[in-house]
């Protein structure tokens, strides 16, 4: 079931880290990548309610099928629309480029509900004690996907270009769902006993969160974290692509994704502590640090190091929360409330990206190349055209590393914990 999602997960994001880099490079305007990004995450934000219901009303294995078809039915439209619209896509102003990224975008949407549905099998399959290691290992297989995606993806737009690209992305996700056809899992014969009701059942997954003390909390400082994770989002590959060459900045990201698959690895063998919601909090902390500096000067090992030191922490991140909820939230509720916080948190990132791309475009890259903004910046972040970005990611930085710290002081904190440990008691 991993090795399958690895295939489904390598393929969409083979796809979208396609999608970026092309439009970043066709248009040079991080208005583009910013919607692009933003409205990824707006779309999961809308359907991840959706995604959660299904998954609770319906076998996991047949969901997963479900997703897979879709996913390859859209690719392959993307296609169609590639190969009629052609040279046309080269402006923003084209609607052929905009119903082109709308369709890739739906396809990689759709995949999500796999990952919906994989959180609840790690419930079915894998003994309590064992979960928070399993979602570690779950990481370490999307960190070696990145590894992949983002090598091909550079490598792909910049020698064979788009065509060829979603060619090679419709063959993988038809191979991902023709394997996923023999596969056969040991779950219940008929889909557990489920109250769920209808296609968006957002009262039974309101009365699911707060059923358990503190985890409406927890899922909020979730959302906090995509808030700052937008601005990664809208602004990453545009200042990655202003330091490298696409071939060579999936190279980086490449080499930044072993970091990933090395923090899933060592979750995967030593789990995540005592208290998940502690490890979540600093490794957001170091988060906040590693975002203050891996751009405080245009220097290619520096961002080199910074990508690797930010995804080798992720996965601490992203497990916790997973955690969690697989340990206190019963088996028949667990896909709305995954789906509850999928759609809470993904909300976020958008908001961010919308805001800040044309902010960063229209008035803060501007100011910073402008000469009474080099000399202001030069004493803080140095010389270079992509100071107007360093500066945004420094300030988000500092903002998550008070956050995060602020909420090992509160209430909500020793209430999540405290429920933690009673669940893991019983």
């Amino acid at each position: 079931m991993l090795a399958n999602t690895a295939v489904a997960n390598l393929t969409t994001s083979y796809l979208f880290f396609a999608l970026t880099f092309w439009v970043y490079l066709e248009t040079r305007n991080v208005v583009a990548t910013g919607v692009i990004g933003g409205g990824y995450m707006l779309t999961i934000a809308v359907c991840s309610m959706a995604f959660g219901t299904f998954v609770d009303r319906y076998r996991k294995l047949t969901v997963m099928r479900v997703s897979a078809a879709a996913t390859t039915v859209a690719f392959v439209l993307a296609g169609l629309v590639y190969l009629v619209a052609g040279d046309t896509m080269a402006s923003l102003a084209s609607p052929w480029l905009w119903l082109f990224a709308f369709v890739v975008l739906a396809g990689a949407v759709v995949e999500v509900l796999r990952d919906v549905a994989l959180s609840t099998t790690v419930t079915i399959l894998v003994d309590p004690d064992r979960r928070a290691n399993a979602n570690g290992y779950v990481g370490a297989v999307q960190g070696l996907t990145f590894i992949v995606t983002s090598v091909f993806s550079g490598l792909s737009v910049g020698f064979l270009g788009m065509g060829a690209t979603i060619a090679c992305a419709i063959a993988l996700t038809a191979v991902g769902w023709l394997h996923l056809l023999t596969i056969r899992m040991p779950e219940e014969p008929t889909v557990a006993e489920t109250d769920a009701k209808g296609a968006f059942d957002v009262r039974g997954a309101w009365r699911a969160v707060t059923a358990v003390p503190g985890l409406v909390a927890l899922i909020l400082f979730s959302m906090f974290n995509n808030f700052t994770g937008g601005v990664y989002m809208a602004l990453l590959d545009p200042y990655g692509l202003e330091l490298f060459s696409v071939q060579m900045w999936g190279v980086v990201f490449a080499f930044g994704a072993t970091g990933f698959m090395l923090g899933g690895a060592l979750i995967g063998r030593v789990g995540l502590g005592s208290n998940p919601i502690r490890t979540m909090l600093i490794g957001v902390a170091v988060l906040g640090v590693i975002c203050t500096v891996f751009a405080a000067r245009e220097w290619a090992w520096l961002a080199i190091g910074g990508v690797w030191l930010f995804m080798l922490t992720m996965p601490a991140v992203e497990a916790a929360e997973q955690t969690v909820i697989q340990r206190v939230v019963p088996l028949p509720q667990q896909g709305r409330v995954f789906g509850f916080a999928g759609a809470v948190e993904a909300a976020a990132a958008p908001l961010t990206a919308f805001l800040v791309a044309p902010v960063a475009e229209a008035f803060v890259i501007p100011w910073a190349r402008s000469d009474d903004g080099a000399a202001v910046l030069a004493p803080w972040l140095g010389h270079g055209d992509a100071r107007g970005i360093a500066l945004i990611f420094g300030v988000t930085g500092l903002l998550t590393i008070v956050v995060a710290l602020a909420a090992f002081r509160t209430p909500v904190y020793r209430r999540v914990s405290a429920a933690y440990r009673v669940a893991s008691s019983e």
